[in-house]
C-alpha cells in the first residue's frame, strides 16, 4: 500500500498493552472532538459528542484494569451494516461532508475493533480476555450507530 505507514508495536507485558490502548482511547476522544466541530449541524454533533465520552469511558475502564480494579464487563453481540467497509475514505479537511466525517470515523471505530480482537487474542487472563471483548464490541456499537446515521443522513437523501 503506496502511502500508508505500517506500524508495528511490540509489547512486554500486559501493563504496556493497556497503555497502548488507553493512548487510542485518548486519541478517539480527541478525533470525536474534531469532528463535532466540523459536523456544523446539531444532530451529528450531539452524536459525536456521544461518541466522544464514551470513548472517555473506555479510557477509565482501562485505566482501573491498569490500577487492578478492573470487573468483568457484560458484553453483547453487535451487528455490522458493513456499509463504510465498501465506501472510498476521503481526506477530511473544512469543506468535508457530512458523508465524508460519518465514513471517517465509522472506519476508525472498525480500526479499533479490530485493534481489541487483537488484543483480546493475545490475552491470557480472564479479566482482561473479559474487557477487551466488551470494548471489541463497543466500538462495534459505535460503527454501527455511525452507519446508522449515515443510513439517515446520507442514504435517504439520494
Amino acid at each position: 500500500m503506496a502511502g500508508k505507514k505500517v506500524v508495528s508495536v511490540t509489547f512486554q507485558t500486559m501493563t504496556d498493552i493497556l497503555r497502548f490502548a488507553i493512548e487510542r482511547e485518548e486519541e478517539a476522544a480527541r478525533s470525536y472532538a474534531e469532528l463535532a466541530r466540523k459536523a456544523g449541524r446539531s444532530g451529528l454533533q450531539t452524536l459525536l459528542l456521544e461518541l466522544r465520552a464514551e470513548e472517555v469511558h473506555h479510557k477509565k475502564l482501562l485505566q482501573e484494569v491498569v490500577a487492578g480494579k478492573g470487573a468483568a464487563l457484560p458484553g453483547r453481540d453487535v451487528p455490522d451494516l458493513k456499509i463504510s467497509d465498501y465506501l472510498i475514505e476521503e481526506p477530511l479537511d473544512a469543506g468535508s461532508h457530512i458523508q465524508d466525517l460519518l465514513i471517517f470515523a465509522a472506519r476508525k471505530e472498525a480500526k479499533a475493533a479490530a485493534l481489541y480482537a487483537r488484543l483480546l487474542s493475545e490475552s491470557s487472563a480472564p479479566e482482561h480476555k473479559s474487557l477487551f471483548q466488551f470494548l471489541v464490541q463497543e466500538e462495534k456499537k459505535h460503527k454501527l450507530k455511525l452507519e446508522q446515521e449515515y443510513e439517515q443522513q446520507v442514504l435517504q437523501e439520494d
